[in-house]
């Protein structure tokens, strides 16, 4: 595998750890529909979660959530709208966007509520 595909797991793995300990349920990891997919839906004080997860080993060509494109968010939300269907939920859902930052010298996550919405 892929360094970089090495990374986004290594990401996600501490980011899912930095949400239980914030109190937050995992509902469902890698959630795929079409095109689209979301790295975890997590669950806390009757929300559904969405989260974006991006990881970068350096912050030199900028941070690392403002690599979420437009074209991500729209397919983000389209997965989104197709996980509280077909689950029946009637949550409010809320994006996040968990950015970190790891190599071998640091390692830093930042936690973005409300990060985008969709409309």
């Amino acid at each position: 595998m892929a360094y970089h595909n090495d990374l986004g797991n290594i990401g996600e793995d501490l980011a899912v750890a930095f949400l239980l300990r914030k109190g937050f349920t995992i509902l469902e990891r890698n959630f795929m529909f079409n095109k689209a997919e979301i790295d975890i839906i997590a669950g806390k004080d009757n929300q559904i979660i969405v989260v974006e997860v991006k990881t970068r080993n350096s912050a030199f060509f900028g941070d690392p959530q403002s690599f979420v494109s437009k074209g991500k968010i729209k397919l983000l939300v389209k997965a989104a709208n197709q996980y509280i269907i077909s689950n029946n939920l009637d949550e409010e859902v809320r994006f996040d966007i968990i950015a970190v930052l790891k190599n071998k010298d640091l390692e830093k996550i930042e936690h973005f509520e409300n990060a985008f919405y969709h409309f």
